[in-house]
């Protein structure tokens, strides 16, 4: 089912989390240990879906790009592992492996934090500025599964140059769209 994302209010303060981190044997991290020091992108994503299959690698190559630029990425899963066990914590660490990114992915078993952020999809985006204050929500770029549109990271570029350059936000933001969240 192709679920678009419910376009949280800009301005909105970053909802606080503190969960565990499967890779890091559960360690509790939360927000403000690892957000960024310009800016903070939180992802809510999982192993299993499509569309956050088509767009990891380049989530990655953007942290690559960003990260010593002072912009954190922190992922969080938040799908009922129970129905859909290729989301469970230890598969969160076999993918994180598998497709070599270095960034936090944290498991949100209670759901909490997802409905904090009103997340709808896998992938959904929320970027925060330095105060945590959100300035972009929305797609990473126009193209979908089986869509013959290039990956392109396009729209999460511009709000990073924006953010980086000083310069206002665009004013339209295009919902992203994925696999709903697996709610319990």
């Amino acid at each position: 089912m192709n679920t678009p994302s419910n376009m949280l209010a800009l301005g909105t303060k970053a909802p606080f989390f503190e969960l565990p981190n499967p890779s890091k044997t559960n360690e509790i991290q939360s927000l403000e240990e690892l957000k960024g020091e310009k800016g903070t992108l939180v992802i809510f994503m999982c192993n299993h879906c499509p569309f956050v299959l088509h767009v990891i690698d380049k989530i990655n190559e953007l942290y690559e790009d960003y990260n010593d630029k002072g912009i954190e990425f922190i992922a969080i899963n938040a799908n009922d592992v129970e129905k859909y066990p290729a989301d469970a914590p230890d598969k969160m660490i076999e993918f994180q492996i598998e497709r070599k990114f270095d960034f936090p992915y944290l498991y949100d078993e209670s759901q909490a934090v997802a409905k904090a952020y009103d997340a709808a999809c896998t992938p959904d985006f929320y970027f925060f500025d330095d105060k945590l204050d959100l300035i972009y929500r929305g797609q990473m770029d126009d193209s979908r599964p089986g869509n013959n549109k290039d990956v392109t990271g396009e729209d999460l570029i511009i709000a990073f140059e924006n953010l980086l350059l000083g310069e206002s936000q665009e004013e339209i933001q295009r919902p992203s769209m994925g696999c709903n969240i697996k709610w319990k």
